[in-house]
């Protein structure tokens, strides 16, 4: 009989849901939903604290998701110091904020730093939130802080671009131009 904590392919399971239990402002709600991890390969190494998921990996808890064509989960370092990282053409991240609005990334690769509780976004990164973006080669999100710094690449202009879109404003009724006349 297999116990839990023993058992590679449960401690592996179990690493992936660290992932969604560190960011405390977004989607509070879908860190007391089940999380379900879905690959088409998976390998896990219980003494190097190593797993790797392969082909077509989705990830969901609540509105969370995270889908790309590899992750590895390093828990190495110990309990609290986790980092996930996620790999694909390009990998995805979204997740449904408190206030109703989706944040949304993808990259070529994300990785998340539970210590830092940091999402860094790298080659071809863009992140999303309502109708506004930033777009560059590389971009950190510290989640806790809700700080982004953003590196341009180094095609056509190397710039980093940010969209924001402007705030509509309800019309107004139209006025009555003849009950102003005396």
């Amino acid at each position: 009989m297999l116990k839990p904590f023993t058992n590679p392919l449960f401690r592996a399971s179990f690493l992936a849901t660290l992932l969604f239990s560190a960011n405390s402002d977004a989607g509070k709600d879908d860190f007391t939903k089940k999380i379900e991890l879905a690959s088409l390969y998976q390998n896990a190494d219980g003494i190097a604290k190593r797993a790797t998921y392969q082909g077509n990996v989705v990830i969901l808890q609540g509105s969370l998701k995270v889908s790309a064509e590899e992750l590895e989960i390093d828990a190495s370092k110990g309990e609290g110091n986790e980092i996930f990282i996620a790999t694909g053409n390009p990998a995805r991240y979204s997740q449904q904020q408190e206030d109703g609005s989706i944040v949304t990334a993808k990259a070529d690769k994300i990785e998340y730093h539970r210590q830092t509780r940091s999402l860094s976004l790298e080659g071809n990164a863009e992140i999303k939130q309502n109708s506004s973006s930033v777009q560059g080669k590389s971009i950190t999100f510290n989640m806790e802080l809700e700080q982004i710094i953003a590196q341009g690449s180094d095609q056509e202009s190397g710039r980093v671009i940010t969209t924001f879109q402007p705030v509509t404003k309800p019309k107004e009724p139209a006025t009555d131009q003849q009950d102003e006349q005396p």
